[in-house]
């Protein structure tokens, strides 16, 4: 129950979404369209609106004007997000964070104790999780001796993140914005690992890398290399893979394809965000949080600890 002690009402969570942007549009309302579990009931954005709905212009502004509300999803930049977050928790609102949950990890370790004191759920949507081949090659893993692993996650910005000034500004993770996607899904599938070293490439007139080389170590020393690049051409390359003592482990795609030494063992089509908020529904009914660090640890240990190239100037 929230400390207003409002609890959350029966029958559809009322839900208002914050930054109205491509992912919005792309991959939150369509997952909300079909979702019983969810009421959509307002808009908060400096710049898009959502039809059929009241729409404000700052996350205040929403929560002053639309009382009932019981949650927010927030898809802002992550430089805006533990201030939105800290609002909507401290008018007792439930809190869904897309990716990165935050900026920094401290905000959002002070979120969770927050929420905790609150009595409120907080959500960090790592989405890449959820893609259909992933708990198959964790299944496969777990029943394995991992022998190396490695990352190529490779993709082209000026495609899925046209115009976007805010990733390139510092906290707003250039190539760990994806590359954090594929940490969501290493964190959760292979042991658990630490940071060896990195190198990072910042194009000169730029706050955040373009590309990434990182090397990790699990506890019994096996290498998991990591190679990110923002400037891919032709094929977008989305895959972790494995070499273990059962074969050789491919999960492609983004997460959406396994395979075992060349054979196709797991494919279907992707349901990341109707079931990111099937899980959110599920903590709110349940008055629990799901908060997992992992990944957005990485990357910080990945700016600490790398060593910083400056590259040619990169240009919209």
């Amino acid at each position: 129950m929230p400390a207003s002690g409002k609890p959350t009402a029966p029958g559809p969570i009322a839900l208002g979404i914050v930054g109205v942007g491509k992912i919005v549009r792309d991959q939150h309302l369509p997952a909300l369209a079909k979702d019983a579990d969810f009421r959509l009931a307002a808009a908060a954005s400096r710049h898009g609106k959502v039809d059929g709905i009241p729409n404000f212009p700052s996350i205040e502004a929403m929560l002053e004007a639309v009382p009932g509300l019981d949650a927010v999803s927030l898809c802002m930049p992550p430089q805006f997000r533990h201030d939105a977050a800290r609002a909507a928790l401290l008018a007792g609102k439930h809190v869904f964070m897309e990716k990165p949950p935050g900026a920094t990890v401290s905000e959002v370790e002070h979120l969770k104790v927050l929420a905790a004191e609150r009595g409120l759920s907080l959500f960090a949507s790592w989405h890449s999780r959820y893609a259909p081949a992933v708990e198959a090659a964790k299944t496969f893993l777990a029943s394995a001796q991992l022998k190396s692993a490695k990352i190529v996650w490779k993709e082209d910005v000026r495609r899925w993140h046209p115009g976007q000034e805010w990733i390139w500004q510092a906290g707003g993770f250039g190539v760990f914005d994806p590359g954090i996607n594929a940490l969501s899904i290493a964190t959760h599938i292979l042991p658990p690992m630490f940071m060896a070293r990195a190198e990072l490439d910042f194009p000169a007139n730029r706050d955040a890398p373009v590309a990434a080389r990182v090397c990790f170590r699990t506890e019994n020393g096996i290498a998991v290399d990591m190679d990110l690049d923002w400037l891919q051409t032709g094929p977008q390359s989305w895959d972790i893979m494995a070499e273990t003592d059962r074969g050789a482990m491919v999960l492609s795609s983004g997460g959406a394809r396994l395979a075992i030494d060349g054979r196709a063992v797991h494919e279907e089509p992707e349901t990341e965000y109707p079931q990111l908020y099937r899980r959110f529904a599920e903590i709110v009914r349940a008055g629990v949080s799901d908060v997992d660090l992992a990944p957005l640890q990485h990357v910080a240990d990945a700016f600490m600890l790398g060593r910083r190239n400056v590259v040619d100037a990169f240009y919209d």
